[in-house]
């Protein structure tokens, strides 16, 4: 059985002088690699909902107490979990952890100005950043905030005035202290956000 990148080579006919494109293919990203396109996702029904709801609340459930929470078999399970992986609903599995008591006691939202149309360039640079967990281009007065965890203020001060400012295609910044977070990801009593 051929694997997916052969099947993708033979069904891609080969380049020739007389078949080249009028535009030019875009160039390859510099830095790490392009993130493979996504599938569209296909929809969700009540059980799907439930399984997220479950691992949202414990990442660590086994398929088989899944199966038994959504009344369906362990195979169904483990079918169903797979489509989500598959189609990019789920993005991955992680822990929540609390920042101050894993050493990284200072934790800022940065707003950045950039410039027009950088944002993919200023994206990968800022996902290299030591301590950054979250990351969106928004609207409004600034263009990018940014969430860090560092070990203290004088880390942070470096990453700031070191590392941000010192991206070409940022304009400007600010930096909003977290004095106190919580997390309000999904718990077993609190009312369901995906139903």
């Amino acid at each position: 059985m051929a694997d997916k990148g052969e099947e993708q080579r033979r069904a891609t006919p080969a380049a020739t002088p007389s078949a080249a494109p009028s535009v030019a293919p875009p160039a390859a990203p510099a830095g790490p690699a392009a993130e493979p396109p996504v599938p569209p996702a296909r929809p969700l029904d009540s059980i799907d909902r439930d399984i997220l709801r479950i691992l949202q609340t414990d990442g660590r459930a086994s398929i088989r107490s899944v199966a038994e929470r959504v009344h369906v078999s362990r195979a169904n399970a483990y079918a169903r979990i797979n489509r989500l992986v598959e189609d990019g609903v789920i993005r991955g599995f992680g822990a929540r952890v609390d920042h101050e008591r894993a050493g990284q006691g200072a934790s800022a939202y940065i707003t950045l100005k950039i410039v027009q149309n950088s944002w993919r360039t200023v994206r990968e640079q800022l996902q290299a950043l030591p301590g950054a967990t979250h990351i969106a281009l928004v609207s409004g007065d600034f263009d990018v905030l940014l969430l860090v965890h560092t070990p203290d203020n004088r880390a942070l001060r470096e990453l700031v005035l070191t590392r941000i400012q010192s991206i070409p295609e940022v304009l400007s910044t600010r930096t909003l202290l977290v004095f106190e977070e919580t997390d309000l990801g999904p718990r077993p009593d609190r009312p369901a956000e995906l139903a």
